[in-house]
């Protein structure tokens, strides 16, 4: 099988969709481990799948990885607590608050190979609990590192 043509991975024998699929309904069952870090696993994909990054052209993702690596969950909830507030309709009027929507560098094209991706954290298929945690935490900085 050919490797994915986005972060070249290769498929053995699912796809990267196949697993992002897998990985986004552990995610919302909102259970520890997958639930807390839906918002980085979704980033580290988009980043990982350019072709699918949403209208911001991965702003939001690469904020939230940036978030995530400088300080945790806590800074990623407050980063995502403040995306919210900016977006609700009590805010209308009022200046967005301080969101570091950076996009991240922009290349010729998007790196090709990166040293962690989503088949390393699904690990078997089924991306178990175990160590979860920290295959995200690599998964975000190879991310990072790939696009800086």
């Amino acid at each position: 099988m050919e490797p994915c043509a986005e972060c070249g991975a290769p498929r053995n024998p699912r796809s990267c969709d196949e697993l992002f699929q897998t990985l986004l309904a552990l995610d919302h069952a909102r259970q520890a481990p997958w639930g807390p870090l839906h918002g980085v696993s979704v980033s580290c994909f988009l980043l990982q799948h350019p072709s699918q990054l949403p209208a911001d052209d991965g702003a939001m993702a690469w904020a939230l990885l940036h978030a995530y690596l400088e300080g945790g969950l806590d800074e990623v909830n407050q980063l995502v607590g403040r995306a919210r507030r900016g977006n609700s309709h009590r805010a209308k009027g009022r200046p967005s608050p301080d969101v570091r929507h950076t996009a991240p560098p922009h290349r010729d094209a998007p790196p090709s190979r990166f040293s962690v991706t989503i088949h390393d954290v699904a690990v078997d298929g089924s991306f178990p609990s175990a160590e979860f945690t920290e295959r995200v935490q690599a998964w975000a900085a190879a991310t990072v590192d790939a696009w800086s």
